[in-house]
């Protein structure tokens, strides 16, 4: 059997004859797989954020939406894809979505709104307009309609501009004494911020008991406050009348969707106020088919999981991370959960900034600007720089280790120097 030289039929095809030509009278199949082999491998399509030159980061911090919240898992994206093929009014699927969360939870109703803020706004409007068509075409004139929401002082934030929004005027108190003299008849609505309810001298009960007596509304902004998957229900059980939580955190839904759970007569008011009726303040607050379904599958899926092997998996990434950085000296760590917001385990570290030359400030920044970039909590938190595998993907943890490691390392070598 003739043995084909290769290396003389390349020679020939540089010397200016043809690939058929330098291949003579091969079979059909051996040219073809020698064609093959000239072919260099395909080159792997960029991905879209690479196409849109933005920098992808690991995400070791926790549920920020500035940080893009969540990653979704592929039961929801599924749901999303396929919703997005049909068409159906929007109305009959938001009513059917929440009737079914609604059941799910153990609640009265539900709906999906456009992120927990999305759901204060839309929670305040049904509290200061209802069901009227007039006093919902008008706001946020709130002429002749109640025109103050209550909150604490210490539960001030950013998102309250949501409430202000509706037209109203926020009043601050700060005691129970406080709380009792500023319901009138002008309230319409008691806002609590759940991630603040250790902070300020009025509590969850005694906020809720107070709204209760003097028939007002009240709201609990707990847009981070799962897991634990209990806390989807227990604010509304324990007497709140509207709940908010934000669809892409925890709950690993669309970031651009959230859930209000409470009372019927308030829920129909909010969607009365809300996309797709025209003319009313919710109409910029639209989420459509997709996240609507989305949200539904991210509920099902959520009540679903194991928690507990949950748990158990990220204490067990945090471990690795811990096991790779207590070879260098002089670093020192520990494990914390926060109490409320991101109820989950966190690691921190801790050094001698001065004798290192390294403050977590530079720490944070150096995980940030490597690669690949790796964001985390540091500056005021109360145990400084830290990290949790709550948000990363499997395997990123020992990216994450390694990197810190490194920076540490490098640290601690001009201390020893």
């Amino acid at each position: 059997m003739a043995i084909f030289d290769w290396q003389a039929t390349r020679r020939k095809f540089l010397a200016g004859g043809s690939l058929s030509t330098a291949l003579g009278g091969l079979p059909l199949p051996r040219v073809l797989a020698a064609q093959k082999a000239e072919k260099p491998p395909a080159r792997k399509a960029p991905g879209i954020y690479e196409r849109l030159g933005v920098r992808t980061r690991i995400n070791a911090k926790g549920t920020y939406t500035y940080l893009t919240g969540s990653l979704m898992p592929p039961e929801v994206s599924h749901a999303m894809e396929e919703a997005s093929q049909h068409y159906v009014f929007l109305v009959d699927l938001q009513e059917a979505v929440g009737k079914k969360m609604a059941e799910m939870l153990g609640v009265e109703a539900a709906m999906v709104t456009s992120g927990a803020a999305g759901a204060i706004m839309l929670g305040t409007a049904a509290c200061v307009a209802g069901k009227d068509p007039e006093k919902i075409q008008r706001l946020p004139d709130i002429t002749g309609m109640k025109s103050e929401v209550i909150i604490q002082k210490t539960h001030r934030n950013a998102f309250d501009h949501a409430i202000r929004n509706v037209g109203v005027r926020l009043v601050v108190v700060e005691t129970p004494e406080e709380l009792e003299n500023a319901v009138s008849e002008k309230t319409a609505m008691m806002y609590f911020l759940n991630a603040a309810q250790n902070q300020g001298r009025v509590g969850l009960e005694k906020f809720i008991e107070v709204g209760k007596r003097h028939g007002v509304p009240t709201f609990n902004d707990a847009a981070a406050d799962v897991p634990p998957k209990e806390h989807l229900s227990d604010y509304n059980k324990m007497g709140f009348d509207l709940v908010a939580f934000s669809g892409g955190k925890g709950l690993r839904g669309p970031q651009c969707a959230g859930l209000m759970l409470g009372r019927k007569d308030l829920i129909e008011a909010a969607l009365l106020n809300n996309n797709p009726h025209e003319d009313t303040i919710g109409r910029p607050c639209k989420v459509g088919k997709e996240e609507i379904v989305g949200m539904f599958a991210t509920l099902e899926r959520y009540l679903k999981i194991d928690h507990t092997a949950e748990w158990k998996d990220w204490e067990a990434r945090l471990a690795t991370i811990e096991k790779t950085v207590s070879t260098v000296p002089g670093v020192h760590m520990g494990r914390f959960t926060p109490e409320v917001a991101n109820h989950v385990p966190h690691v921190y570290f801790q050094w001698d900034e001065k004798a290192f030359g390294l403050t977590q400030a530079e720490c944070a920044k150096q995980l940030e600007d490597g690669e690949p970039s790796i964001i985390c909590l540091a500056g005021d938190y109360p145990h400084g720089l830290s990290v949790t595998p709550y948000m990363m993907r499997p395997g990123e943890e020992r990216i994450v280790a390694r990197r810190l490691k490194e920076i540490f390392t490098a640290a601690e070598k001009k201390v020893s120097a």
